[in-house]
């Protein structure tokens, strides 16, 4: 059973804003300081809603320099490594962004794939503690969505244009890194058509900050997805050809699910703020196409949504997170809402019976693809759980809210500030020190 909690919570928010503050680089905060140095695109989103309760304009220049990497095309990177850090694989020589497309920024490095699409709601919190504080910090919000407004727009339309270009509502992804679940159980079929070739020698870091094998993907994954990699970079990151030409490419029913609630979110945030009509008028068309979108993925009975393998050309059917993507959107017929949040709140997901706390395992403890130790293959990931908590808030699910917020904070309280924790047990994992874990407890003590 997990031990009693070790920190009050005045004592754990202090400790988490110390952890931000200890992470900082001046303008950028390091995801985690050994295990990813550099800063992590929907990471900074998460850290900006961890910071806007300590600093509004310390969370506005998170998102700022997040933004300043930006491509060309609209894409907002994974990945902007901090000038002079190393000891992170791959880094900017092996993507070689700049040299190989004209849509990468020069005065920048950055990677070549992208993340989910969860800024929008970063701004929406600063925007909140903004509200809340004094007439300069209410400037310093209204001027960054000034000159972030087209910035944030042109991300979107990115996303629907190039990543959706058929208007099936689903945002098609090229790595499984894009989905920010890299070695999730929903990769697996297409990954294992995923043949590498000859991929130039390497050396991995990340297993040299975390000796433990078993919480961390294998060599033959990293063949793979370093093979992806030289794929893009032999289309030239150009949209177009990776669509041709990369072997995996799979439409990802979670990333869809973010990036409706996002569009949502900004297209208020327009309106309140009386940005262009234009603009409001195909966020919201955005909105609508995405959640129609992940609905049409889901299950007749039980509401669960699936991914979709382009190259096989078929649905991929796991027990994941990913499953609950509607229950973030909306758009369900009530009958099949119920049944999804029957299967969330049941015994293959948050009830079962073995969990230390009732949160959302990465994936379900009954699935024969479960490991409770590894990454995405079963631990609870904090910040999901925060997605979860914030969305149900937002869909008026105040109990359900509270519930995840609750056992959030219980599963924190060690003070480890984890990446993510074993579910049976509670023993934190991964990278700790990191920075979205400290953010999301500084958002629900705020």
């Amino acid at each position: 059973m997990p031990h009693d909690p070790s920190f009050t919570p005045t004592q754990l928010a202090a400790r988490a804003a110390y952890l931000l503050r200890g992470n900082d680089l001046g303008t950028m905060t390091t995801a985690a300081p050994l295990l990813y140095p550099h800063m992590w695109s929907w990471d900074a989103a998460f850290v900006a809603i961890g910071l806007a309760p300590l600093s509004v304009e310390r969370a506005v220049v998170e998102l700022d320099t997040l933004l300043s990497a930006q491509w060309r095309n609209g894409m907002i990177p994974h990945i902007v490594f901090a000038n002079g850090v190393d000891g992170y694989f791959p880094g900017p020589a092996r993507w070689a962004c700049s040299a190989l497309s004209a849509d990468a920024p020069r005065n920048r490095h950055t990677s070549g794939i992208t993340q989910p699409p969860v800024h929008a709601i970063a701004v929406q919190r600063i925007l909140d503690h903004a509200r809340t504080r004094g007439r300069s910090t209410r400037a310093v919000a209204e001027a960054f969505l000034d000159r972030r407004w087209n910035d944030l727009v042109r991300w979107h339309r990115w996303l629907a244009e190039c990543r959706d270009p058929d208007a099936r509502g689903r945002v098609t992804l090229y790595h499984g890194w894009e989905s920010g679940m890299d070695n999730s159980p929903r990769w697996d079929s297409a990954y294992a058509n995923v043949i590498p070739g000859d991929v130039p020698e390497y050396q991995r870091e990340d297993n040299k900050i975390n000796t433990d094998a078993t919480q961390r993907p294998s060599d033959l994954e990293y063949d793979r997805y370093l093979w992806l990699l030289e794929e893009m970079k032999a289309a030239r990151y150009d949209d177009e050809l990776l669509s041709k030409t990369v072997s995996f490419a799979v439409e990802d029913v979670f990333v869809s699910a973010i990036l409706s609630v996002a569009c949502q979110v900004l297209a208020e945030i327009g309106e309140d703020h009386k940005r262009p009509r234009s603009d409001v008028r195909d966020l919201y068309a955005w909105a609508d196409r995405f959640r129609a979108g992940v609905v049409e993925t889901t299950d007749e009975r039980t509401g669960a949504a699936k991914d979709y393998d382009l190259r096989a050309e078929k649905w991929i059917v796991t027990e994941t997170v990913a499953q609950f993507a509607p229950l973030l959107c909306g758009g369900l017929p009530h009958e099949r809402e119920r049944a999804l949040l029957r299967l969330l709140e049941g015994p293959r997901f948050c009830g079962h019976p073995d969990l230390a706390y009732a949160l959302i395992p990465s994936t379900s403890p009954v699935s024969r693809d479960f490991r409770p130790r590894e990454y995405w293959r079963g631990p609870v990931w904090p910040v999901m759980t925060w997605l979860f908590s914030w969305c149900f808030a937002r869909r008026g699910w105040a109990e359900r809210s509270a519930t995840l917020r609750r056992e959030g904070l219980r599963q924190a309280s060690d003070g480890t500030f984890a990446e993510y924790y074993e579910p049976f047990t509670g023993a934190p994992l991964g990278s700790m020190q990191q920075s979205w874990t400290a953010a999301a407890v500084l958002d629900w003590l705020g």
